[in-house]
């Protein structure tokens, strides 16, 4: 394999690498007709996020489906999950969502989705791998090459239309709540001023809502880059504030004094509120914080977990009819009434409407919650370190229950540590829980001395 194939990493949720040095119009190209091989002719849905690559990546993948043979709708800027909604609503063949989510500036990715608007399961991405490593593509004749065609205006709508089914839209706008947004400028940007100000009625104060400028922060809406949309919520005396990734299915929230939310709370809140209403069971992955489970208990039902990634989250929904899931390590909502894939404009409704339901502040509904202190960390990723690692960590917890399903998690009565290798960057990723913060910290510190 070459340097170059090492890396793109091709994961759960697609490929993604640096545009120009290893992301090439070429690679974009070949990867787009060997999914366009393998979804067979008719319609494909194919949108964007905001980064400076994406009109040219673009470019590259709807020439590889269009000698696929596949007929594009172009759908032009807009969220991951409307794209995905899109897909299903008019059941298309597959799409490909052009998005390096919460990556930096400098990388870009094809997010493939099947006929249902989800993620490929693992035998499905095995089969277009194949089919791009074998070059084995369908090439039509010049009278069977596909077409490419606009929709800017459906898609939205649908989305919307969905996630508007399952709050009280009366009783979130006779509230009128003054809301901060910072939209990175995004994918999400006007979509969400649309949602917040348009559909919901929020009195709204918004910040990096302009899709052509640059990122102005990290893409990933983590509490340390959030300074701004903290100061806004203070400054104008919002009830709450939201942050989303570039592609808008990642969702971070600040409440009224401008704390930003861990974003486990903000997974758990949603939790809280669907279970509220409906019977079901939950499904998380193995990074998300403990709390989900206190709250299913409350309610009688079950938590299932599953490794990291939006696509593995989905395929364990679908297997025990869950009701809701998520990551709460990403701040990751699936909501399956709307979509099977992670969707920030369900994760902003289902809290206003929790808000104005119980007439609580943001703080209050966020006080209420199970009690736990998270921690995380990141160290390079180097071939061979991993397993030792594992290791050297059973060795010094030897009395933690192991589960081995993504890496590596030891688990005790109310606390656990995680480590694992990320699925998108290259980089081991550090986890742990605990009810008492100082243990967290040492948890962690000692998890650090191994890495």
């Amino acid at each position: 394999m070459s340097r170059r194939e090492h890396n793109i990493r091709i994961g759960v949720s697609g490929i993604r690498g640096v545009v120009g040095e290893f992301l090439t119009p070429k690679l974009a190209c070949d990867f787009a007709q060997a999914f366009g091989s393998y979804v067979g002719t008719g319609r494909v849905v194919v949108g964007r996020d905001t980064r400076s690559s994406g009109e040219m990546v673009q470019h590259a993948v709807v020439c590889g489906l269009m000698a696929a043979g596949c007929d594009v709708i172009d759908v032009g800027i807009l969220p991951t999950p409307t794209i995905q909604v899109y897909i299903s609503g008019i059941r298309a063949r597959g799409g490909i969502a052009i998005t390096a989510s919460h990556n930096p500036e400098q990388y870009n990715a094809l997010k493939f989705f099947n006929h249902q608007g989800q993620f490929f399961n693992q035998y499905e991405r095995g089969e277009l791998i194949d089919l791009y490593h074998q070059s084995d593509f369908r090439h039509v004749a010049n009278s069977e090459t596909g077409g490419c065609t606009q929709d800017l205006e459906h898609p939205i709508r649908m989305h919307f239309e969905r996630v508007l089914t399952h709050v009280d839209l009366h009783r979130i706008r006779s509230r009128g709540y003054k809301v901060a947004l910072d939209g990175v400028n995004g994918a999400g940007s006007r979509a969400s001023v649309e949602f917040l100000r348009g559909r919901l009625g929020c009195d709204l104060h918004a910040i990096a809502v302009d899709p052509t400028l640059p990122f102005p922060r990290e893409a990933e809406p983590k509490p340390e880059v959030l300074g701004e949309l903290s100061a806004l919520v203070t400054s104008n005396g919002c009830a709450i504030g939201f942050a989303q990734d570039p592609d808008g299915d990642r969702l971070a929230i600040c409440d009224e004094t401008g704390r930003v939310l861990d974003n486990d709370d903000v997974l758990a809140l949603v939790v809280e509120a669907v279970l509220a209403r409906l019977p079901g069971d939950v499904v998380v992955n193995l990074t998300t914080s403990s709390a989900v489970d206190d709250i299913a208990a409350t309610h009688g039902r079950r938590v299932f977990r599953t490794p990291v990634g939006e696509a593995n989250v989905v395929e364990k929904m679908q297997a025990v009819n869950a009701v809701i899931g998520g990551e709460g390590s990403n701040g990751g909502i699936i909501f399956p009434a709307v979509q099977y894939c992670r969707d920030s404009y369900t994760g902003m409704a289902f809290v206003l409407d929790r808000m104005a339901a119980t007439g609580d502040s943001l703080s209050a509904l966020a006080a209420r919650l199970p009690k736990y202190h998270r921690r995380s960390g990141k160290v390079a990723f180097q071939h061979g370190r991993l397993g030792p690692m594992m290791q050297a960590l059973e060795s010094m917890f030897p009395d933690a229950t192991v589960e081995r399903a993504d890496g590596l998690k030891l688990l005790w009565p109310g606390k656990w540590i995680h480590v694992r290798a990320s699925n998108t960057e290259p980089l081991l990723r550090l986890s742990v829980e605990s009810k008492d913060a100082a243990e967290a910290d040492e948890l962690l510190g000692k998890v650090r001395q191994l890495a």
